[in-house]
């Protein structure tokens, strides 16, 4: 979905607690032929006033490799994570360490041979490549798009996948899931199977608010609750705080005459953040951006904004945590 930057630009705040530390634990790069978000792109976003120190990539299907088989292909885009963040740590005007971290793409169905492109990962990048995300999004209605990894119904479940899986420990890599509000049982299930593989569950979980869904935000919830209340019970299970603004949550942020204010936007997703935090606690939870793709309903400075009204009577551990520690811990940066 296209980005709107003059539409984005009608709703302008003072930034809420400038010198609060984060680390943006899920952003893109990418350049396709109808869209592009590069480095100054980004840095455009994150000195918008927020005190951003580093950043995570994550897998968005940028720079595959064409000269390789399709097993390999993702790991040129690890190749040019790194070549980001090479640049961005010489920029010396820059405060920010872009893709201290790196989470790349392994088609974990090849089972056994899938080791073969976990060393190639880290291979190219030693020093930041951190984890793989295999995303299994997927359901039913024509008006949901299922993920770009084009993954069939209950991958999670497949005995292929574990198999793939379960090598992420042997090279001491995390894993990011992306899935929606209906898959949630398959994670659990995934997460009881290998409770020493560190998990992170991408965008609170999901939840659908389009197509099928849409006008059933309180069942939905009362639905989505429950299983994170079973998924928060799981010690390896760790969320992302964040993805709400995307359009297939059913706010219709993107459709409104003006972008919201950080006001609304967090009236709109607290219920979501702060069970995720009663839950899992703000040591396993961390907030997100996942920019450019929530960038067609709200603008950077008003996202973290949003986050920053939402934990307003935490205390300092417990925003320290949220905005920075439990990324930096989990994806082991130094910043």
């Amino acid at each position: 979905m296209p980005i709107d930057k003059a539409w984005l630009a009608q709703t302008k705040e003072e930034t809420l607690e400038p010198e609060l530390r984060i680390c943006d634990p899920h952003h893109h790069l990418w350049d396709h032929p109808e869209s592009r978000y590069l480095l100054t792109d980004l840095l455009d976003d994150t000195d918008s006033g927020h005190n951003i120190v580093s950043t995570v990539f994550v897998e968005c299907l940028s720079k595959y490799k064409k000269d390789s088989s399709i097993a390999l292909a993702p790991v040129g885009e690890t190749q040019f994570a790194q070549s980001i963040a090479d640049i961005s740590i010489t920029e010396k005007f820059n405060k920010t360490k872009v893709s201290a971290a790196i989470v790349g793409f392994a088609d974990l169905l090849l089972g056994d041979s899938v080791e073969e492109v976990l060393a190639a990962h880290i291979e190219a990048s030693p020093n930041r490549f951190r984890g793989v995300r295999h995303a299994c999004g997927w359901d039913a209605s024509i008006e949901i798009r299922n993920s770009h990894t084009k993954p069939p119904p209950q991958l999670y479940l497949s005995k292929l996948f574990r198999k793939g899986f379960s090598h992420l420990a042997d090279y001491n890599l995390t894993f990011d899931t992306w899935l929606y509000h209906t898959q949630l049982e398959e994670l659990l299930s995934l997460a009881r199977a290998f409770p020493n593989q560190a998990i992170v569950l991408d965008h609170v979980g999901g939840p659908l608010g389009i197509g099928p869904y849409r006008s059933k935000r309180k069942e939905i919830f009362k639905t989505w609750k429950e299983r994170i209340n079973q998924l928060a019970k799981c010690e390896n299970m760790v969320v992302k705080l964040g993805g709400l603004a995307m359009p297939i949550n059913g706010f219709d942020l993107h459709k409104q005459e003006r972008p919201p204010t950080s006001a609304a936007l967090a009236e709109a997703i607290q219920p979501y953040i702060l069970h995720c935090i009663e839950r899992f606690g703000p040591t396993r939870c961390m907030f997100e951006s996942n920019f450019p793709v929530d960038k067609t309903s709200c603008s950077y400075n008003v996202l973290w904004n949003s986050f920053k009204r939402i934990t307003a009577e935490f205390s300092v551990d417990e925003k320290n945590f949220l905005f920075h520690d439990t990324a930096a811990n989990f994806y082991s940066i130094k910043d």
